[in-house]
């Protein structure tokens, strides 16, 4: 991977008519993390999502107030999701949504031996709908696995997840970074990444 892993410049969020942040700034390099902290509904999943390319930033006022513009991301490499949203087929065995993500991702690895290293293994016969919370956590980390995506955008990893599965998620953090990725990660519960930069959009009001 080349270049400065993620550059995002002026970026602002309004869901319906409420601010949320402005003016945010952020440059990571390869294998440095983010941490998003802060309390419900000040915009973490906002600015995961637009991150991720699934939200637009917010317009503003240009710096003269004569026109509307808008922020940009730029990604330096390939870029794997993991929110609240499990992307597996409800319908099917964990076995069979696993593979075929694995399938469409060419991913090395099986789905077997990623869900071996998250403790699922034993659940693969189990319809995904029939998953726990925990469970569902660590299907979407096994998905996430198998992507083989150069940095990850993780929100609320740790839902659910007892301190075993924890400290797995921690290494795997560890790893891609290692590797030269870049993770962001929002969540609530203390996690392991040192030399995060922590960032509390409570000091980037609109």
């Amino acid at each position: 991977m080349q270049g400065a892993g993620l550059t995002a410049r002026e970026l602002y969020c309004r869901r319906g008519d409420r601010s949320l942040f402005g003016g945010l700034d952020l440059a990571l390099k390869p294998g440095e993390a983010l941490h998003l902290v802060g309390p419900n509904g000040i915009g973490k999943s906002s600015l995961i999502e637009i991150l991720a390319g699934l939200r637009r930033p917010s317009d503003f006022l240009s710096a003269s107030g004569a026109k509307l513009v808008r922020g940009s991301v730029e990604w330096s490499g390939s870029l794997g999701l993991l929110d609240g949203r499990l992307a597996l087929d409800e319908t099917v065995t964990l076995e069979r949504a696993l593979a075929f993500w694995a399938a469409l991702d060419g991913s090395e690895a099986s789905a077997a031996d990623h869900a071996r290293d998250l403790g699922i293994e034993p659940l693969m016969d189990v319809p995904v709908r029939y998953l726990s919370t925990g469970q569902r956590k660590r299907a979407g980390i096994a998905r996430l696995l198998g992507q083989n995506a150069d940095h990850w955008l993780l929100d609320e990893p740790l839902n659910g997840l007892d301190t075993d599965i924890i400290g797995t998620v921690e290494r795997l953090i560890a790893a891609r970074r290692d590797a030269g990725g870049v993770v962001v990660v929002a969540t609530h519960q203390p996690i392991a990444m040192p030399g995060a930069v922590t960032l509390d959009l409570r000091d980037h009001p609109w």
